[in-house]
This record gives C-alpha cells, structure tokens and sequence, in this order.
C-alpha cells in the first residue's frame, strides 16, 4: 500500500464496514436472503437434510451452495456469542468483504495507473450508493470473480475463463462475460475450450454427488415464475395498479412479490424468447465488428455492459441485487477505455442510487403502488433501457481498421 492507494484502501473499506452496518439498521430486511434462505440451506446441506441443487431442484446453479457454506464455517466462532443468525449475517459480510478486497488488489496493485484507480473509486460509490444489497446477496459473491476474470483475460485467459465460469455456475450472469471474450477477443478458441473444460469439470463432480435429476433445474425453475414487481415488463402493471386495473400479490412459492393483471401470463411468457433475442441480435453485431478487425480494448466493455443489461431490462424478476452485475462490466470499461466509461460510469451510480431508495427505503410503500416509489421505480426501469442503448451504440461505433 502506498499514499496513493491508502486513501482508496481506506474508503473502500470503510464503505464495506458502513454498507454491512446499514442492513442491520434498514427497514424491509435487506439481509432477509442470507438469514432467510442462504443460512437453512446451508444447515440442512451440513446436517444430514436437503441438499439443495443434489436432492432437489434449485433456482440457483449447485456452485452457488459453496459460498453459503465457507459462511457457516466461518460463522461457528461467533455462534455462542452471537446467536446462528447473527454469526451467519457477520461471516457473511466478511467473506464479501475479503472477495472484494483481492479483486481490488488485482485492479489497483502498488502503482495503479489513473485508469484504474477511477475503476476502484466507481466501484466504492456504487457500493455505497446501492446499499446492503450491494453485499447481502449471493450476486455479491460473484462480482469479484467477474473482476478479477475480466482483467486476467487478455494475459491469462484459461485462468480468467475458469474464474468466469466457476462465476456462473454460482450465478449465471458471469456467463455474458465469457460470451463477450469469445466474441472480441482473439484467441477464442483457448476461451472456449477453457469454459468448456471448467463447466465439464463440474458437471462430472456433480454428477458424482448424484446431482444428474436436478443438474440444469436451475434454468427450468425459472421459466414458471411470474412477473416481479421491479421487472422492467412490470412497469405499467404498477401503475395499472394505481387505477385499480391490476395488482400486486406474493407467491409463497418462491417467495417474491409479483404483477397480477390482464395479459401479465403472456408477458410473462414472451420475455424469456425475448431475453434469448436480444442477447443474440447483440452478440452478432459485435461478432461482424471482431471479424472487421475492432479491438479488444474498444469491444469488449460495451458488449459485456450490453449483454449484462439485456439480462436485466429483459427478465422477468427484476431484484435490486441485480444492479451489482453492472458494475463488473464498468470497472473493466474504465480500464481497457476510460474516456468511454465516464457516460454509462455516471448512469449506473444513479441506477444504483435509485435502486437503495426503492428497495430498501421504499419498498413497503411500492407494495402499495404509492406514486413517489412507483415513479422511482419507473425512473430507474427506464434509465435501465438508456444504458442498454449506450451499451449497443457504443458497440456500433467501434471503429474498424481501413484495409488498403
């Protein structure tokens, strides 16, 4: 650490310690998941019980069990002091924060160049502007993943994919990072085969802890699931709900408030194909600007941003916790092309921003379709589409080499 660095160290930290705090103090439980859900399922996995992933179907890739259970393990000293739930809470918050500082070791080192140290200040506003769900959530786990993947790519990318698809099959998000180097980088075929070994390399693991029944029902579970409240496509139930023409109820069975209206089923519906569209139409744009010869350093971040956001604007679900897969493709944005980063840079802190205000601050009264929150959420929805446009327009002014 150096005086240069000390400072960004210091905040960074600091915003961890803040951020970890807040969700003890926030209203509308925004460390519900991890006390909730992540916690028993990781009890049961370790006490003879459900394995979730192995003996039943899960929503989650099976990777996504092993985080939860390096927390119980780091919990069990804090148990007789702190009761399961708190120790499990704090173990949590730890680990995150660990992950997240060997990310920012491997962004900033000793002598960060100022591209990367506005890459690391972007990352600690975001984090403080989005709030605990920044870190209490499973997508915490997997941002320092994509960061560390992203920046190893160009000199290490066996290395690097492995660390994205390890990423992904915790959850599936890392995988727009991995299609984005196959499409920009040069040496594609060592990513792919990398991807490919890594998830087989899984797959027969799970398969050897019996996992073969369930082993991609993390994709099926999600095709039968409505439409979230803060989904994108949900947008004008909301507002339907005001006038009293649609509705917001909760399903016990996968515990999450969703739309209920005329046509909400078909929207429902038609997202996922929708979803699968986009990512395509995206994907081949920036596959004729690789082939016309555009680089990596100008390529790679909008397409990742552009595919990370279609995910989002596209899905069905639409949790706060998905803002974190924005700042991955921002922070490697800063550092392959700093002068392009500072626009969508600017717009994810408000996205982020925007989402704190609605989930945790505002969520009961969003539930209630009151106009401050429903327009907050609006605004945010909205603002998600422009960044999808920033992403694919910025893909279509990569310059291509003149051939003579």
């Amino acid at each position: 650490m150096t005086r240069r660095t000390a400072p960004l160290w210091a905040a960074f930290l600091l915003v961890h310690v803040l951020t970890a705090w807040l969700g003890w103090v926030y209203p509308s439980q925004p460390m519900g998941d991890v006390v909730l859900v992540y916690e028993p399922w990781s009890t049961s996995a370790l006490t003879g019980g459900t394995i979730m992933g192995i003996t039943e179907p899960w929503v989650y890739p099976q990777l996504a069990l092993v985080p939860m259970l390096i927390v119980k393990a780091l919990s069990l000293p804090l148990v007789a002091t702190m009761g399961a739930l708190g120790a499990y809470l704090v173990a949590w918050a730890v680990l995150v924060t660990l992950l997240d500082a060997v990310a920012l070791w491997f962004l900033i080192g000793r002598r960060p160049s100022a591209p990367r140290r506005a890459a690391a200040w972007f990352w600690t506003a975001a984090l403080l502007l989005l709030g605990p769900i920044a870190l209490y959530r499973l997508d915490a786990i997997t941002v320092p993943l994509a960061i560390i993947g992203g920046l190893l790519l160009l000199r290490h990318p066996v290395v690097a994919t492995t660390l994205l698809t390890i990423g992904a099959w915790i959850k599936i998000w890392p995988g727009a990072l991995v299609l984005a180097a196959v499409v920009a980088a040069r040496g594609r075929l060592k990513i792919l085969l990398a991807a490919a070994g890594a998830s087989a390399g899984i797959v027969v693991v799970l398969f050897l802890l019996g996992a073969d029944q369930h082993l991609f029902a993390f994709l099926s579970q999600q095709t039968g699931r409505g439409l979230q409240v803060e989904a994108v496509a949900a947008t004008p139930y909301l507002w339907a709900a005001r006038a009293g023409q649609a509705a917001v109820g909760y399903s016990f069975e996968i515990l999450t408030f969703q739309v209920e209206g005329y046509g909400v089923p078909f929207v429902s519906d038609i997202l996922t194909p929708i979803m699968l569209l986009t990512v395509g139409a995206i994907t081949v744009l920036a596959t004729v600007k690789s082939a016309r010869g555009g680089s990596f350093g100008r390529l790679f971040p909008p397409l990742a941003l552009s595919l990370v956001a279609a995910l989002i604007v596209t899905n069905k679900v639409g949790s706060p916790q998905f803002q974190t897969w924005l700042i991955a493709p921002l922070v490697l944005w800063f550092v392959y092309d700093r002068t392009r980063a500072r626009v969508p840079a600017a717009l994810v802190l408000v996205l982020c921003g925007l989402t704190c205000l609605i989930y945790p601050l505002t969520y009961d009264a969003l539930l209630r379709t009151e106009f401050v929150p429903v327009l907050l959420l609006t605004t945010r929805n909205v603002l998600l589409i422009v960044l999808l446009v920033i992403g694919i327009r910025s893909i279509v002014r990569v310059p291509i080499p003149s051939r003579r």
